[in-house]
């Protein structure tokens, strides 16, 4: 007895130590994302993410329903910073070959994260469909660059598919390992950001 008053009492401060309770999601969120970034989406599971956090284990299912609800989350996070340093370089008029070198970098930072998105997109439905949801906010947000005259969907997401494969062809150095380089790579993808920012998706 004593000794659950104790884990209780500890708990207790590590809550207080962390804020509001409304702050415990977000703390388990960034958690995650670093657990998945060093392990792995195999070698990360839930005590482990709690406790890097801050937190008694049981306090992870207060918030989110598993592994595959939480990489979820980490994964709609990833595409929200993303999109966001593009909007902000974009709105500034920042070349596409700056924006190409953002979108590669952001993808080489998380290499091991991507690796397990493609791998879980395959096998398990819900992280299958909440990809697919994003890339639809994707190609909506890039249709309300071009208000007065709006790409085709299809055009945007086939522009969308080549940019996301050849960010990660970069990223994981599929380029230099054929002993090719990656400068040919890298102005393609500028020249299909351009498209999109021109309205001219080929």
């Amino acid at each position: 007895m004593a000794q659950s008053a104790t884990k209780a009492t500890k708990h207790k401060r590590m809550s207080k130590k962390h804020g509001a309770d409304g702050e415990t999601p977000s703390l388990l969120l960034r958690a995650a994302s670093a657990e998945f970034a060093r392990h792995g989406f195999a070698g990360t599971d839930s005590n482990r993410i709690a406790r890097r956090a801050g937190f008694a284990p049981q306090t992870f299912y207060r918030w989110y329903r598993d592994k595959i609800d939480i990489f979820i989350h980490v994964y709609e996070a990833w595409i929200a910073g993303e999109l966001e340093a593009i909007a902000a370089l974009n709105a500034g008029d920042a070349p596409a070959e700056r924006l190409a070198a953002i979108l590669v970098a952001h993808h080489k930072a998380h290499l091991k994260f991507r690796r397990n998105l493609k791998q879980l997109s395959l096998e398990n439905p819900a992280v299958r469909a909440a990809r697919a949801e994003s890339r639809r906010r994707q190609v909506e947000i890039i249709q309300r660059w071009h208000p007065a005259s709006p790409l085709a969907p299809a055009d945007i997401a086939v522009a969308l598919f080549k940019i996301e494969r050849l960010a990660d062809a970069i990223a994981e150095g599929e380029f230099v390992d054929m002993k090719l380089g990656d400068t040919a790579a890298h102005a393609a993808l500028a020249a299909l950001i351009t498209s999109l920012q021109a309205a001219e998706v080929a």
